[in-house]
């Protein structure tokens, strides 16, 4: 018995979205490693009198309140970043169990 055109067009999309929703988490990592690394630095600029930045592959002495108030930036943008990817994920998610639940509705009939 095969599948109705309909089962087989819910499952393709079904197939992709998860493959999005596998990207997506990528990224939604990569954002989280790079926000680790923002609050790494922001402990380690408290400890320290001298400060670093790196400019084109130079580093370059600059003022520590500069660089702490470049890395809240950061983290702030990052921060905003990551809960956005968490707003998507969750619609997507939803999508896909819609989609779960149709494709069985379906298979069913």
């Amino acid at each position: 018995m095969g599948m109705s055109k309909e089962a087989e067009e819910k499952i393709s999309q079904l197939q992709l979205l998860e493959q999005n929703m596998q990207a997506f988490l990528m990224q939604k990592q990569q954002l989280q490693i790079q926000l680790s690394e923002i609050e790494s630095a922001l402990d380690e600029l408290k400890d320290t009198k001298k400060a670093y930045k790196i400019v084109a592959n130079i580093m370059v002495e600059s003022k520590r309140e500069d660089l702490e108030s470049d890395l809240k930036n950061k983290k702030e943008m990052v921060d905003l970043r990551i809960k956005n990817f968490e707003k998507q994920e969750e619609k997507i998610r939803e999508k896909i169990q819609k989609i779960q639940k149709e494709v069985l509705g379906v298979m069913k009939e």
